[in-house]
């Protein structure tokens, strides 16, 4: 099924998308509308994209989105999630921490926090978005498409690697992000079921929002607002990381371990 979509498609599609993103920044419009709008139409454009392309080989989005079994992998699924937030969290420190004896007016951009929209129409768009869309729209094209196109191309290994780089660079948490998608990619791999990355990637995007409204000041080490936080914080940080890579480690062993190659077979056809 994924095996027959094309990476350049999903290539043109972002294009178009930011070429309307584009002009959307251009035109007199409000504030609120260029922030919210294009990123809503670039998930709606690829809603339509998998909805036709469904269509077009008769396969029902059941075959792998469903709710079967899945009952059994809600620990799993919020145990994966604060691993990966104490991961990410740890990692951005230390990409902040690394970069700001470099690069400081960098770390100072970083730093500076994104707008949300003020209307409580488009903030409940954005967060619409952010919490639903995207993970869904997401995982079909990363633990989708483009993993299975590579795993045809290369190996189960590099469709892994490879996708969750391309996962990564295109997130400001690169690492936490790399190791995100090759958790994501290996459950969606071992179960066949690709509602159990949406729910990890809906959680934590869930997460990430809320954090976004409240700021919470403990505990210290999450506490990175400005560069001063960076110093003050580098131990409980440095803990953190550790703790939580070996976890990230055990996490992608065991998700590894016993990885079935005919179910991916089936999975492509």
């Amino acid at each position: 099924m994924f095996s027959e979509m094309r990476i350049r498609h999903l290539i043109g599609i972002s294009l178009i998308s930011v070429l309307f993103g584009i002009v959307f920044f251009i035109l007199p419009v409000s504030v609120d509308f260029s922030i919210t709008i294009p990123g809503l139409l670039f998930y709606i454009s690829f809603i339509f994209y998998f909805n036709y392309q469904l269509k077009q080989q008769h396969v029902p989005v059941r075959k792998v989105v469903y709710t079967k079994g899945i009952a059994r992998w809600i620990p799993t699924i919020f145990g994966i999630v604060i691993v990966c937030i104490v991961f990410s969290l740890s990692t951005f420190w230390l990409f902040m921490f690394s970069l700001n004896s470099v690069f400081p007016a960098i770390v100072d951009l970083i730093l500076t926090t994104d707008p949300l929209p003020s209307s409580p129409i488009f903030l409940g768009i954005e967060i619409i978005v952010i919490v639903i869309l995207a993970p869904i729209i997401e995982e079909f094209i990363f633990r989708g498409v483009i993993l299975h196109r590579l795993i045809k191309k290369t190996s189960i290994t590099g469709g892994i690697l490879i996708s969750s780089i391309l996962f990564g660079v295109l997130h400001a948490d690169m690492i936490g992000a790399f190791f995100f998608g090759v958790i994501t990619s290996l459950l969606f791999l071992k179960t066949g079921n690709l509602l159990i990355p949406i729910l990890v990637h809906m959680i934590n995007n869930a997460i990430a929002v809320v954090l976004s409204f409240i700021t919470p000041t403990w505990p210290d080490w999450i506490h990175i607002i400005d560069k001063t936080d960076i110093i003050d914080n580098a131990v409980p940080n440095l803990i953190m990381l550790a703790i939580s890579s070996v976890f990230i480690g055990l996490i992608v062993f065991r998700l590894a371990k016993g990885l079935d190659p005919m179910r991916i077979k089936q999975l492509e056809d």
